[in-house]
């Protein structure tokens, strides 16, 4: 059987590496690629389609909108990409939800495709519409109680994924789509944009002094001014970090200078 397979995420590389991913499995076949939930509603209303690889976090429409837009009864098999934190996972796990945490780990794909295979032989579907609906209702009470600022991460180390506390970050470097995590020698990838990180973390502990670089205050010793447009900062573990102008400018409102 020829898997008619939809992958919606609205991160190019995203979409790439899970197609790459793919390509060893003969009997999937990527029908459509979407680059954001309206255009996943659309094509998924229009076209019968056996498994769905959607992205949870993408802009203006997420992919529970999507969900509540199609409605369970209408959904292929789907199977969830993720780089929501841990109470989101629980969450899946909790309501039996097949889901992938981004960076998608390639034996836990291989997982969810043979889950598909067997459900799909068996002509049960993954999820039903109350595992949906109770999804949803979870993941929205969490979303109410959880204070506005991040705490943890949840980040692949090594075979694994572990639960990292904000306050163990030293500093944030943007790599892409991605933002590596320095964390006393070692470093951890997500999957979220400098930009996306900086509305995250609390802004009396994090602070953005350059484009691409986030810092945890507490971690500077020292703050070298090089000439009226060249500023650097040197923190307690010996690292040297660029700052902007507007960056010295947000330290100054701060009091660290």
């Amino acid at each position: 059987m020829t898997l008619k397979t939809v992958i919606v995420d609205d991160e190019v590389l995203a979409r790439d590496q899970l197609r790459s991913l793919l390509a060893s499995h003969n009997d999937v076949e990527i029908a459509a690629e979407c680059r954001n939930g309206a255009e996943a509603i659309a094509y998924l209303k229009a076209h019968a389609v056996d498994l769905l690889f959607l992205d949870v976090q993408m802009p203006r429409i997420d992919g529970f909108q999507v969900l509540e837009e199609l409605g369970a009864a209408r959904l292929p098999c789907t199977i969830f990409t993720t780089a929501y934190q841990e109470y989101a996972v629980r969450a899946f796990e909790i309501h039996a939800i097949d889901y992938l945490t981004k960076p998608i780990d390639v034996d836990r794909l291989n997982q969810s495709i043979t889950r598909v295979r067997e459900r799909l032989a068996g002509k049960a579907a993954l999820t039903t519409n109350d595992q949906l609906t109770n999804l949803l209702l979870s993941l929205q009470s969490n979303v109410m109680s959880t204070p506005g600022f991040a705490e943890r991460f949840l980040v692949r180390d090594a075979d694994k994924e572990i639960l990292l506390s904000v306050d163990r970050i030293n500093w944030i470097e943007a790599a892409e789509y991605y933002c590596c995590l320095h964390v006393d020698g070692r470093s951890y990838m997500l999957r979220e944009s400098i930009s996306e990180m900086e509305k995250r973390l609390d802004p009396r502990k994090f602070l953005r002094i350059h484009r691409s670089t986030i810092v945890h205050l507490e971690r500077i010793r020292e703050i070298h001014r090089e000439s009226q447009t060249e500023s650097s900062v040197v923190l307690h573990d010996g690292h040297t970090l660029r700052i902007s102008r507007t960056g010295r400018q947000r330290l100054l409102e701060y009091g660290k200078v």
